[in-house]
Order: C-alpha cells, then structure tokens, then sequence
C-alpha cells in the first residue's frame, strides 16, 4: 500500500476537497474522455446525488461542477477568471473547454440535484453525460468523490482501483503493526521510511521542491486568514474571528498575567484562519480534507512559533510522518466526511498532526503510532452536520479543537514509552465500522445534528 504524500496534501481551493475539488476533477477528467472520443459531442449534462446533493449548494458543488465542464482544475485555480467565466457561461449557455468545439450547457436545466437514494458505489456520487445535436446522451460516466479529492469512475471503484497499482515501493507497510515491525527491522524512523517509499517514484529534487510548496501554501493560508476580515459567503452571516483573536494575543504578549491555557487560543487561531480561507473559497491544501485542512498547519504553526528548538527544516519530517497515518486511515477506513462522519476528516487529521508533532519532537515510532492512536479515538463516532451545508459551523472551531488535541495527544505519547493498550489498528478499524453504522443524517447531508437544531440565517 502506497498514497504519495501529495495524495495526502493537495494544493486546491475551498470550501471542499469532496464537494468542490472532486466534481471539478471529475469534470475535467469526462472533457479528456471527450477529447479521446471518436464522435463529436454537442452538449453536457451533470446529476449529482447522495451528499453532493444534500450539501451541494453549501459546498459550492454546483459552481465547481459547472467549472469542472469548463476546464478549470483546483490546482491552477484563478478565482478572478472562474468568476468572468461563470458570467459568460450563464449568459451564452455554453462552455468551451480547450481542445473541444463549444459544448451546450444550461446550468438551470441541464445541472439536476437528485435527492433519491445515492448512487451504490458513495455517498459523493454524479454523473456526467455527453449529447449529440438533438439531445441524446451518448457518452455518460459515473464519478465518485471519496475524500481529500480523490475521484474514482464507478469501474475503478468496482476494480480496487483507489489502491496503489504502481511499482512496488521499499516499505509497503499497510497497516500501523507492519510500519512498526518495518521500522524495528530497518532502524528507520516513520519519515524516512516514508521519504524511501517516495524516492522510489520521484527524484529527490522533486520531492522536496513538492513538500516545500505544501507547506508554502499551508503558511500562507495562515496568513491571508489572520488578515481576513467581515462576513463569510453562504448566508449564516458567520463573522471571521482569527484575525480579532490574532491581534488580541499580540496585543497581551509580554503581560505577566496570561494564564498557561491561552496557548490553546494560539492553536485554535492558526487552525480558523486557514478554515476561514476555506469558507471564502480560497487556497488551501487538503490535510487530508478541506474541512480538516487547517488541523495540521496549526499544528505547525504552534511547533515553530511555540515549542524551543523548532526550525523549519523539520517540517518535511513532519509531513511525510503525517502523510504516513493518513494513508493509514484511508486505506483501511475513510477520510470522506460523507462516508464516515468528521471523524474521518477532522479525527484523521488529528491523528496525523500528532504523529508529525510527535516525529519533529523526538518521538520513537512507538510514541508516534501511539500519539495518533490517541488523538483518533478520542474523536470516534463525531458527526459532520454542517449548518445550512456550509463548511463554516461547526467545521472552522472544529478544526482549533481538532489541534489541540493534536499536541495533547502528542505530549501524552511522549510522556509514554510507546507501550499502550489501544492500537491505532484497532482504533481506524472502530473508526470504519462506527462511520458504517452511522445514520446517514450525520453523514454531511444536513439533515440532522447542528444541522437541524440551528436556525439556518
């Protein structure tokens, strides 16, 4: 089993990286499938179902979709032109994606919300189709969006196919008990195991260019955060925070009468910054999911900016330590919100940040594995009920408390010699057979928890 560490970490935009990211990934995917085509196709049609649709709105499924069609991608994401596109499109009822001829495309009627039953395969189900001149559809494919962007078509879902299929890699750990037999063995540590596992498909220059780059976005979503001011987009009129607490704790350093607790206003700052990017629609990178994505930058953050001895020559140690546990959690359980709750986003990130924290502290593998052990039980059988399908309540706290469970867990493994009676195993398995269990309602649907229980204006 092999998930890059850019699998884990992907530069993209919000507010989701399952219902913003994968339907444009999904859309540009059909357009290469047009393009390869042997007949020329005249219009598009798109269905969304299951939580895509519940929540679709919410998570600007519709506007990625539509965009998608057009040929954006969320890595090269231009705000400034997919909103001069959109305009156009509304106004010509077409698209023109490079490569292929202007294609019909109402959003009104030819964009369809299905709030059947979702489609068998996931809960982030659509399908797209092509028609001839008169309307008929003679290309269709069904997409799944299964978390953190990864978008598989229903036969490479059937076929296994968000398995690695590549050349074998050095340490092909699949579990949290072969990574740690493989680094008793080898007398490597989780993040070099992990950086021989990448080399063996990248150059070196590749690679640290790449991590580079993750963290350069990760620290400036940070601060774009911390500057960002007013009303979020969506309608709940949710004010952005982590600026005001910014400048109130750089208004109180120095003071001697801080209590120890404020640090923890420190981690739940860094962390709602980078969810208030994310409620905005800006750039973020998936850690392993939007509505996670600021969990393991402020923890990070508090790492470099809190703890003696940090410099940034560790971060990528973090990271790939990080990228390790989160390939974990999604091989063997999920780290799609609508498949397993947020315990499979913002508990997995926990865990993750924890083993990275746990890594660049000095921690045996042992402490690590345990580290993320504990910061994902600790968030089993949470719920995703977002208010109004937005990525805003209770997402963006969720994401500060998510942190400082982080570093709590972290220090408690280090305080430990690696010994514990929980298994991470153990605890990703609870995790995948409670997100089973778990009523569809509480499964990013909106359609109970907070979700219901909070006016929606």
């Amino acid at each position: 089993m092999f998930l890059s560490v850019f699998d884990m970490f992907k530069v993209g935009v919000g507010p989701s990286s399952s219902h913003t990211m994968g339907p444009m990934v999904a859309g540009a995917r059909f357009l290469d499938r047009l393009r390869s085509a042997p007949f020329t196709a005249h219009g598009l049609r798109a269905s969304l179902h299951g939580s895509l649709a519940f929540t679709g709105v919410g998570h600007a499924t519709d506007r990625a979709t539509v965009l998608g069609l057009a040929g954006f991608a969320p890595d090269t994401y231009d705000h400034g032109k997919a909103e001069a596109e959109l305009a156009r499109i509304q106004e010509t009822n077409e698209v023109t994606p490079k490569g292929l001829p202007p294609l019909r495309f109402n959003p009104k009627e030819d964009l369809k919300f299905d709030f059947g039953p979702a489609l068998p395969g996931h809960a982030n189900g659509m399908i797209l189709m092509a028609t001839d001149a008169q309307g008929d559809v003679i290309l269709s494919e069904t997409y799944y969006s299964i978390g953190g962007g990864f978008v598989l078509t229903e036969a490479e879902l059937a076929s296994g196919k968000d398995t690695d299929d590549g050349e074998p890699v050095p340490y092909p750990f699949k579990s949290a008990a072969e990574m740690l037999e493989m680094a008793r063995a080898s007398g490597k540590t989780i993040a070099q195991m992990k950086r021989a596992n990448e080399l063996s498909r990248r150059p070196a220059d590749d690679l640290e260019r790449g991590i580079a780059r993750i963290w350069e976005v990760m620290d400036g979503c940070i601060e774009r955060g911390l500057e960002g001011t007013g009303i979020l987009p969506g309608g709940l009129k949710v004010r952005r925070r982590a600026k005001a607490i910014h400048d109130q704790l750089q208004a109180e350093r120095g003071m001697n009468l801080n209590a120890p607790h404020t640090i923890n206003d420190w981690m739940s700052m860094y962390a709602m910054a980078v969810n208030e990017e994310n409620a905005a629609g800006g750039q973020v990178v998936t850690a392993p999911t939007n509505g996670a994505a600021g969990v393991v930058p402020a923890t990070i953050r508090y790492w470099l900016d809190h703890c003696p001895g940090s410099t940034r020559s560790g971060i990528p140690d973090f990271l790939l330590t990080a990228a390790a546990i989160g390939g974990l959690v999604k091989f063997n359980a999920s780290i799609s919100g609508a498949e397993a709750g947020c315990q499979a986003e913002v508990g997995s990130a926990s865990a993750m940040a924890a083993a990275g924290l746990c890594a660049v502290l000095g921690g045996s593998p042992e402490q690590i594995e345990n580290a993320a052990e504990i910061a994902l039980e600790h968030h089993l059988g949470m719920t995703c009920d977002p208010v109004k399908g937005l990525v805003q309540v209770p997402c963006i706290e969720r994401n500060g408390l998510g942190a400082i469970k982080a570093v709590s867990a972290a220090s408690l493994a280090l305080r430990g010699d690696g010994d514990h009676f929980v298994p991470l195993d153990s605890a990703i398995e609870t995790m995948r057979q409670t997100g089973q269990d778990m009523h569809e309602k509480y499964k990013e649907t909106s359609l109970g928890g907070l979700a219901v229980n909070v006016p929606n204006c």
